[in-house]
């Protein structure tokens, strides 16, 4: 991974199969982010074979099969979904263009694994319920700042333990460098992108769900704002939003497009957790002016003062317990209706946040 560009963003961990050889066949339809191969290393490594790919750019396949050396190269996208053994699609299409995709992969009896923002309407968001509802095929999301970060994941770890009594807030950053000239075009077009919250912000409606274990939230207030980019006149380049879950837990969180260069890493993202009896801090990428490694975790409890450096000790279960469900039916990885309901909470605030981009630059 080139720390500095998160459209990269790829991790890697020993493998952990959670099933034979050839027991669990995927292919990777639509290449339009550097997050697929992200995706395809967690089902790799859990034991899934690739055993095809396909996107109309010739360039953007090359590249592919020079990392994944052994999968096949299909003529279309018609040829994957006609293969009976291939039992799951991993895409990483345009983000209007996910939903679309989703649906034709689910009315060929496969499940679909897409990159965050997996929707940009609601009207997408409704015609996915109803082909989940029709199909029972699943529509499951890659939030990779969750599930793909080792201190994410131990962090719901000591929640589960108890460790900082019950989740009362979640404050969140995402913060990522905006390397304009490496962009594709529909970056910059609201229309395809679906606008900060929609797109980044996802992550971060998604982990409050799950740390605060809410089932459903209000959107209090949200703002957007191109601060800094006149030239890219779609671009928002900074957004914030506050919710309040259904149980009483409350987030604040801030995205933004203004990493500067002098950090050694695409974005400084991190969460604080706070407990009745406790509180957590997740320093995910970075920890500025003192390491570079990533996955720090800073918590207080009843005893005292803790960190722990997890990097490599901790692992990317959610992978293994995607394919377990796919295979069993199952919902431990993740449910359905908790992707549904942290797409719609972004849709939400996307649509209904105030624009605070100042009158010379629109």
């Amino acid at each position: 991974m080139n720390r500095k560009d998160g459209m990269m963003y790829a991790p890697k961990y020993e493998a952990r199969p959670v099933v034979r050889p050839g027991e669990f066949t995927f292919a990777a339809i639509a290449l339009d982010h550097g997050h697929i191969y992200g995706m395809c290393n967690g089902l790799i490594e859990a034991g899934a074979e690739l055993k095809w790919v396909y996107d109309p750019d010739e360039a953007k396949v090359k590249a592919f099969t020079g990392v994944y050396p052994g999968v096949r190269v299909a003529a279309s996208a018609e040829e994957i979904l006609g293969d009976p053994e291939v039992k799951l699609v991993a895409a990483a299409a345009v983000p209007s263009e996910r939903a679309g995709l989703g649906i034709k992969v689910m009315e060929h009896g496969k499940d679909y694994f897409t990159d965050k923002s997996p929707f940009t309407s609601l009207e997408q968001l409704a015609a996915a319920r109803a082909q989940v509802e029709k199909t029972r095929r699943k529509y499951m999301t890659y939030f990779s700042e969750r599930l793909h970060v080792e201190s994410a994941v131990y962090a719901g770890q000591l929640v589960k333990q108890g460790a900082i009594g019950r989740v009362i807030q979640v404050m969140g950053t995402g913060p990522h460098r905006l390397n304009a000239p490496s962009r594709p075009d529909w970056f910059f077009q609201r229309e395809k992108y679906g606008g900060i919250i929609c797109d980044i912000g996802s992550h971060q409606i998604e982990q409050f769900l799950y740390y605060a274990d809410c089932r459903d939230a209000k959107v209090l207030h949200s703002k957007v704002a191109n601060y800094n980019n006149p030239e890219y006149p779609e671009l928002e380049d900074f957004g914030d939003v506050t919710l309040v879950g259904d149980n009483g837990a409350t987030q604040y969180f801030r995205v933004d497009w203004f990493t500067p260069e002098g950090l050694g890493t695409w974005g400084d993202g991190r969460t604080v957790i706070l407990g009745t009896e406790g509180y957590i801090e997740l320093r995910k990428y970075i920890d500025i002016g003192r390491s570079t490694e990533s996955d720090h975790v800073y918590w207080v409890d009843s005893e005292g003062e803790h960190y722990e450096h997890v990097a490599g000790k901790v692992g990317y279960p959610f992978f293994g317990e995607l394919i377990l469900d796919c295979i069993q039916r199952t919902e431990h990885a993740m449910t359905q209706e908790h992707v549904f309901k942290a797409a719609e909470l972004c849709l939400i605030a996307q649509a209904s946040a105030l624009n605070l981009t100042p009158d010379s630059l629109k």
